[in-house]
């Protein structure tokens, strides 16, 4: 009977003494708010500090969280907004208002395929460029341009002025020769195409046949023009290989990580705005100043009146219109995001412009707590009338043509019918009676669902499937009718029509798995592995028919028509393996490898392997940090290694059809097949330090690189007697070094006045430490008139040329000509160093926003001078000041230098450039009924230029996107500046 008291005893207490433990216990709840707009913020975290004990809110922002005892502190944090701390000493509804942050550090960028960390945990130097700093100041015809000047460590060129885009993008220096140099553009997870593709134009143009047989100088666009830069929440720019590791074989040009717009938690939000813009010439050249002298020794009649045809041509100022509406928002568990875009830009010379559609829709599903699914799709059409300019060997490019036209003629019709004109061609006819255009449909989508497979109060697990496609339809038309004059002849090609079809289709599909453990010492760990397949493939057919039957231009109607198919299929695999590492957001590490195998590589089965590893150190989060004004101090370390496949046909023997006798067949062509082909292989060691004061309200980045490319694609010589002449091998090595310095700056900060402001530095050397061949040169047209030397210890940027030895003593030939090839060293392509300046001035209801570039040094070939100066057109032709003799004027000496001394065409391509400024005004709220919000406002692009270079402008390249020959000039379409008015209209 006692044994049985003592246990009724025990229990008694244990249901006396277990209730007060629990009811120890407090169950703390609240709500999170926007503190601007007082709706709730939905999915904030909200931790117990120093433990993981936590939870998240939920749709309406509430929260609940059971802590041991009182008092804890909270600790809230979400994307967008101030991390808050809350001290709670009572069980009372806690309301946190959160206030949204534009804060650099507080960005989250991509680490991994399938995560992401905070900037301010970041061992990398990678830039992001958000949605307003592309088109918060002014609009933008296309991506190509928001892009200039906002981000350390590249060089875009625009490769002409024509509407409808058309760039060149290096990241951190030349990263090869032959291979493709572009960087690698992912839009909402979608390895989107950007190819520059010809429109078959070589055949009237002849450029092809001035000593570069390169065909892409027919002034085509870049298809990443397509992309809105409107739809655009942010753009993410691994510049180098120690963060495009995880893109492997695809990044050593760099990646370009684009997030388009989705809804947000709140009331559903409508936009309209309208923008009316006025486009005009940068600058026009002007006539040559003739004396009646120098009019007759070029066959001019006494006393003429003067036509000034470039004016006639190019200086006009035409009306372009964007107009554009949007909606968005989300509830409970869908968000959405509708937007549409029309834009219309004509172009300076008539008959030129462009126009583009474009719609997109995305839209999120959050089915359950552990299931949800993001879809987006985007439909574009677009039409560009491109003009006919660059290079062209037969004197029919516009501009070409122009350099050999003389003020005297008079080029008008006389009923309909046009002159010849003494260039052979007649500009006037050229522009008004010839077809360039490209017409492009495409269709761009992704989804990516997240399935949640385990969660625990110290770990989760999910599994990440996304997929991507990309799929457009390029059709190019070339219309040279058989009534212009230079078909007259009967022994001509008697009019040209060329119709062109490229079907280009991308996918992508990827499975990840990641995992997070949070431990109580404050370790976390995030692993990822996954594996991905990707599919290229692109048909181009270019159809030519000559000889036009009259004024017809079907192609059916003609005397001969030839067919050109190119078919580039490529197939990507590999897998991707992740871990981070992070101790209190003190001691940040990361290891990860890639490996990827193409049916690119002579071996398709072979797999390269990618590895990267980094260390950040945030010295300001440690105890013992004692510098009050310094609240980030982070010193930091990155290597990675990426690489870049072969081109489709290294591997391939080439062969030409041939049709003897009756008899097709085919013939070996020059270029032989290497069956041991692989990829180029980059490496990259990165150190830096990330700087924050005053609360982050001043903040300084510093980064140092060193990257290796290793088994270049070079062309290398192949005994004749086997048929073939060259053979692509995996044959040197290069190397860039640069400094990246960023500040970031709230220069004022009051209720009615702010002032942000951001200054960028950089530059870049590059060195060909190592070649296999001998000595060679590349990417210009000949060294009589300036190319590029390939050669081992010397800047791959180097552009050189031949020298009239009679000009030099032999001690000076000694000194610049030291190897004996006959070549000197006339300059180099690469900037002595770039920087920019973007500021935003708020006072009251007006925002001022400006960016400034300045490009210090870097080399221009201006070939266009050399033609005027050739036809005794220059504009400067009678100016002096470059004969060394002082005898000559500028223009007769130049021409005397031709095809022996390239230097006086080889010019310094530096600019300052104000990119953009925008005035914007906000109407008083309420102002106008049903409207949220009015923004009136009139911006500028390109509206300040300032340069010597002796043409239209510096920024331009004959051979379109080509990264290493972006600075050839001939004759190409003018550069336009921009004032736009606006009007912003939110519901």
């Amino acid at each position: 009977m006692r044994h049985i008291q003592l246990n009724g005893i025990k229990i008694m207490l244990l249901l006396i003494i277990f209730p007060a433990v629990v009811f120890a216990q407090e169950t703390l709840t609240g709500k999170t708010i926007n503190q601007s707009t007082g709706e709730a913020v939905p999915f904030v975290n909200v931790i117990q500090k120093g433990t993981s004990n936590g939870t998240t809110s939920d749709l309406d922002g509430n929260f609940s969280l059971t802590v041991d005892s009182l008092p804890v502190t909270l600790v809230f944090s979400y994307l967008g907004f101030e991390t808050q701390e809350r001290l709670v000493d009572q069980n009372s509804p806690i309301n946190i208002q959160f206030v949204e942050t534009a804060a650099a550090l507080d960005e989250v960028v991509v680490t991994g395929l399938a995560s992401s960390t905070k900037r301010s945990n970041l061992a990398n130097a990678v830039a992001s460029v958000s949605a307003e700093e592309l088109t918060g100041v002014t609009v933008q015809s296309g991506l190509d341009g928001a892009l200039s000047g906002k981000f350390t460590g590249a060089e875009i060129k625009s490769s002409s002025g024509a509407p409808g885009g058309g760039i060149s993008m290096r990241l951190r220096g030349v990263t090869s020769i032959f291979g493709n140099q572009q960087p690698l553009f992912i839009v909402d997870g979608v390895y989107v195409d950007n190819s520059s593709i010809g429109l078959g134009n070589n055949i009237v143009s002849q450029a092809a046949g001035g000593g570069n047989a390169s065909t892409n100088q027919d002034d085509a666009s870049n298809r990443i023009a397509d992309i809105d830069p409107q739809d655009i929440e942010s753009v993410e720019i691994l510049k180098g290989a120690s963060a495009a590791a995880i893109y492997g074989s695809a990044a050593a040009g760099g990646v370009v990580i684009i997030t388009t717009k989705r809804g947000k938690q709140g009331k559903p939000q409508v936009a309209f705005s309208q923008v009316i813009g006025f486009r005009s010439p940068t600058q026009l050249l002007g006539l040559r100043d003739y004396t009646q002298e120098q009019i007759t020794a070029l066959g001019g009649p006494n006393d003429p009146t003067l036509r000034d045809y470039e004016a006639e041509l190019f200086d006009n100022t035409v009306v372009s219109t964007t107009t554009r509406f949007s909606t968005s928002g989300a509830k409970e568990n869908t968000d959405y995001f509708l937007g549409a875009t029309h834009r219309d830009e004509p172009g300076l010379v008539d008959n030129t412009g462009y126009t583009k559609s474009s719609i997109r829709l995305n839209v999120g599903q959050r089915f359950n707590d552990w299931l949800d699914l993001y879809v987006t799709s985007n439909y574009i059409n677009s039409q560009s009338d491109r003009g006919f300019f660059n290079n062209g060997n037969a004197n029919r490019t516009v501009g070409y043509a122009l350099a050999f036209t003389y003020p005297w003629e008079d080029l008008s019709p006389v009923d309909g019918v046009y002159p010849q004109g003494g260039a052979g061609s007649n500009v006037l006819e050229t522009v008004a009676l010839t077809t360039n255009r490209e017409e492009v449909n495409r269709f761009i989508g992704s989804a990516k669902t997240n399935i949640k497979l385990l969660t625990t109060d110290i770990q989760r697990l999910k599994l990440v499937l996304e997929g991507g496609y990309d799929q457009y339809t390029l059709r190019t038309t070339s219309i040279f009718p058989s009534g212009l004059t230079y078909f007259r002849s009967p022994t001509s090609l008697g009019g040209v029509a060329i119709s062109g079809t490229t079907v280009n289709t991308n996918y992508n599909i990827s499975a990840f798995l990641v995992h997070n453990l949070d431990l109580e010492s404050g370790l976390s760990f995030t692993t990822q592995a996954g594996s991905f397949l990707q599919d290229f493939d692109r048909n181009t057919v270019i159809t030519i028919a000559t000889g036009l039957n009259g004024s017809q231009t079907n192609l059916g109607q003609s005397t001969n028509v030839s067919t050109q198919q190119t078919i580039q299929p490529q197939k990507d695999k590999g897998f991707f393996v992740q871990e981070e590492i992070n101790f209190r957001d003190q001691i940040i590490g990361t290891i990860g490898i890639r490996g990827d195998k193409s049916t690119n590589n002579g071996d398709a089965n072979e797999m390269n392997y990618y590895p990267k590893a980094n260390l950040a150190i945030n010295l300001s989060n440690f105890d013992f940090w004692s510098f009050d004004n310094v609240n980030l101090f982070k010193p930091r370390i990155a290597y990675g290694e990426a690489g870049r496949f072969p081109n489709f046909n290294d591997r391939f023997s080439l062969m030409n059809g041939q049709f003897i006798d009756g008899t097709s067949g085919v013939s070996p062509a020059n270029l032989r097949g290497n069956p041991n082909i692989g990829p180029e292989r980059q490496t990259e060691l990165e150190f830096g330090v990330d700087l924050g004061l005053f609360e982050n309200r001043l903040n300084f980045e510093a980064s140092y690189y060193n990257k290796t490319i290793k088994d270049l694609l070079i062309q290398s010589q192949f005994p004749t007697s086997s048929g073939f002449t060259t053979e692509v091998v995996n044959g040197g090595e290069l190397e860039n070094r640069g400094i990246e310095l960023g500040l970031n700056a709230t220069v004022l900060e009051k209720e009615d006045f702010s002032w942000d402001a951001n200054l960028k530095w950089w530059k870049n050397e590059s060195e060909v430490t190592s070649l296999d061949v001998p000595a060679f040169t590349n990417g210009g047209f000949a060294a009589s008139l300036g190319t590029f030397l390939i050669q081992e210890g010397k800047s791959v940027t180097q552009i050189v040329g031949t020298y009239d030895a009679t000009a030099f003593t032999a001690e000076e030939i000694a000194r610049r000509d030291p190897e004996g090839d006959g070549f000197f060293v006339y300059g180099n392509a690469e900037p002595d160093f770039q920087m920019s300046w973007y500021n935003e001035i708020s006072y009251k209801n007006f925002d001022f926003t400006f960016l400034w570039h300045w490009k210090q040094g870097g080399d221009n070939i201006n070939l266009t001078t050399l033609l005027y100066d050739l036809a005794g057109t220059t504009w400067d032709y009678n100016d002096t000041g470059l004969d060394p003799s002082g005898q000559l004027s500028n223009g007769d000496y130049r021409a005397s230098q031709a095809f022996v001394n390239p230097d006086p065409v080889i010019e310094d391509a530096g600019y300052v450039k104000l990119r953009e400024v925008g005035l914007f005004y906000t109407l008083p709220e309420g102002l106008i009924k049903y409207t949220k919000n009015i923004k009136i406002g009139v911006s500028g692009r390109n509206l300040i230029n300032i340069f010597d270079y002796n043409s239209y402008d510096p920024e331009v390249s004959n051979f379109g996107n080509n990264v290493l020959a972006n600075n050839v000039e001939v004759t190409p379409y003018p550069t336009s500046k921009f004032v736009n008015f606006h009007l912003n209209v939110n519901f």
